[in-house]
């Protein structure tokens, strides 16, 4: 039979597990949102993760993102959003920062994680 410390260190282990889970999916589905972007726009510096892209309002060109930390150095691409209404899940990493550059007349919002 169990003692009464052998049953509370498993309550504190699966504790500690359904909490990591949580920070986790945390990470992946984006703690951050930024505000509404309608011109390129430095989002986050630093190592993060993209989680999703919302396009608030449809340009004429789609919404090109960049693993930056610059808005002048935009060749590293992370990901490309259609024109279209609606909300894309990316779920990718970055190293150096995020730069969203949203295409003309085009209004979005991001979602991300940073240091993840």
């Amino acid at each position: 039979m169990a003692s009464l410390s052998d049953i509370l260190t498993a309550a504190k282990n699966l504790v500690t597990s359904v909490n990591q889970l949580g920070q986790t999916y945390l990470k992946i589905n984006g703690t951050v949102r930024s505000p509404t972007i309608t011109a390129t726009t430095l989002a986050s510096s630093g190592q993060g993760r993209l989680a999703s892209v919302s396009v608030v309002v449809a340009g004429s060109s789609p919404c090109l993102i960049y693993d930056s930390n610059a808005t002048t150095s935009l060749t590293s691409g992370l990901a490309a959003v259609t024109n279209v209404i609606g909300v894309t899940v990316i779920n990718m990493p970055y190293n150096n920062g995020l730069v969203v550059v949203p295409g003309t007349g085009m209004t979005v919002v991001v979602s991300y994680s940073e240091g993840a």
